[in-house]
């Protein structure tokens, strides 16, 4: 793997960064930091596939003055990450073509920056900008529904405003970080075994993506080589995460349509999958599984039960997809094109559906996964595909549980010698491809081992802005099934 890490002023960042864009790399983060001498810095990671490459362009800032030039106009990712870093440590993104808060509601004081050191308690809250600036569509017969922030279900907070006409989405707008948890700064200060808690708990169905990418970010930073025991065993772990999570969908999808028979099948395959998980790792969520430098398991699965459990649901996919009702209720609704899904960088399986052949697991491995490692795309990008797609990481899931489980035996699985602190500052990088889609880690680690800075990014904060792009056309009634269809994390979103 090529890595590379530059120092660039700003003046230089535009260039640098379009230069690395147009060679097809991805800005995969953009974090924000302030050194102990109180200088702030910005950290851009690209990253690249065929071969596997990863630059980082780092700028300094005038902590009295700091600015940096906006890359909105080079990748619609960088925007966000940019209001994201202003909303936080204070960093101006000049020209930036919506300087709006993004994770700051308005009611968060002016001038409070709460990842800056210098930051204190929190000001009294109030309401110093005012009411959120929606948009207002105007017209004959346009009217608006809001929907949340608080829902009937177990979901967090998250309030969607439609511009309607008749049952037709002219607009939505999806407004999120209601409940802003500051889990970054919580990293802050604490040695990484002491952090993996917080790694698992980012998004509670991702518990294996994330531990694994902050681990693989430790582990980068401290040169420390995992066995390819260890690294198959995490591989394992991650598909068995992805398995239980699809068939919890493939469910969720069909009880969306009026199809509740169907729903209550698939729960109770995911029954049996929670109960694998807890067999294999003591945790129904598969926590514990994964730990710095190594992974731990209890039992490895039974390919006999995997062939019954692939037997099963491939019988249910079928029952899905040849029920007349539900092909039709999932067959062209809320299509996400090609060049939309591109332009917004999305991930996982909502890209893969609309045709993008991204996959972290062949891009950027943690292990040899052929032959059984496959990345289906589809080329409609609509409810069905993102339905065909994920039926068809179930096999390929499985497939490769069953690959990995060949000749592995249960017990931790570690490396020599044990983590150390690195003697100086260091930084690394871990990149997962989890059940939704690709999640980085990028740490900072002080001279004597503890965390000084953890940058998370969740695949979620890259597919949030696609759903009312899919939805625009769509009707009302859908909105259920098709926010079921990406089915993002407000938790791995809302750090």
């Amino acid at each position: 793997m090529n890595v590379t890490a530059t120092e660039v002023t700003p003046a230089e960042l535009p260039g640098r960064a379009a230069a690395l864009l147009d060679s097809g790399h991805r800005l995969a983060l953009a974090a924000a930091h302030e050194d102990p001498d109180g200088s702030l810095r910005v950290v851009y990671l690209f990253t690249a596939a065929s071969p596997e490459r990863r630059a980082e362009l780092r700028v300094r800032l005038d902590p009295s003055d700091p600015v940096v030039p906006s890359l909105a106009h080079l990748s619609f990712p960088a925007g966000r990450f940019e209001r994201e870093m202003h909303d936080l440590y204070g960093i101006v993104p000049a020209d930036h073509p919506l300087p709006h808060r993004l994770v700051r509601h308005h009611h968060w004081p002016r001038g409070w920056y709460p990842m800056r050191a210098d930051a204190g308690p929190p000001p009294e809250f109030g309401d110093p900008e005012g009411p959120y600036p929606f948009v207002q569509v105007e017209g004959p017969g346009v009217y608006e529904i809001p929907v949340g922030p608080v829902h009937a279900g177990m979901i967090e907070p998250g309030h969607f405003r439609f511009s309607v006409v008749g049952e037709s989405i002219l607009k939505l707008k999806a407004r999120l970080w209601f409940v802003h948890k500051g889990l970054e700064k919580l990293f802050e200060g604490r040695l990484p075994a002491d952090a993996l808690p917080l790694a698992e708990r980012v998004s509670g169905d991702t518990a294996v993506g994330h531990a694994l990418a902050f681990c693989l970010a430790v582990e980068d930073a401290t040169g420390v080589e995992v066995s390819p025991g260890a690294q198959r065993a995490r591989a394992l772990l991650l598909e068995l995460e992805r398995l239980y999570n699809h068939v919890t969908d493939l469910g969720a999808l069909c009880n969306d349509v009026g199809h509740s028979i169907l729903n209550a099948q698939f729960g109770r395959v995911r029954e049996r999958l929670l109960r694998l998980n807890a067999a294999t790792t003591g945790h129904r969520l598969l926590r514990g599984g994964v730990v710095p430098g190594g992974s731990v398991l209890l039992a490895v699965p039974d390919p006999e039960r995997l062939k019954g459990l692939a037997d099963d649901i491939g019988e249910l996919v079928g029952l899905a997809l040849g029920h007349t009702v539900v092909l039709d209720r999932f067959t062209g609704t809320a299509p996400l094109s090609l060049d939309a899904a591109r332009d917004l960088g999305v991930l996982g399986y909502v890209a893969r559906a609309s045709g993008l052949d991204v996959d972290a697991r062949r891009d950027h491995p943690l292990t040899d996964l052929r032959p059984a490692l496959t990345v289906p795309t589809r080329a409609s990008g609509d409810v069905l595909a993102r339905f065909e797609i994920r039926a068809e990481e179930i096999a390929a899931s499985i497939a490769l549980v069953t690959d990995l489980a060949y000749g592995m035996s249960p017990g931790l699985t570690s490396y020599w010698p044990p983590l150390s602190a690195p003697g100086e500052r260091a930084s690394g990088v871990g990149i997962v491809e989890g059940w939704r889609g690709t999640i980085v880690h990028r740490v900072e680690l002080t001279a004597d081992g503890t965390l000084a800075r953890v940058k998370i990014v969740d695949p979620s904060f890259f597919n949030w802005p696609a759903l009312p792009v899919a939805l625009t056309g769509a009707i009302v009634p859908d909105f259920p099934l098709v926010n079921k269809s990406f089915n993002l994390s407000y938790a791995g979103n809302d750090l």
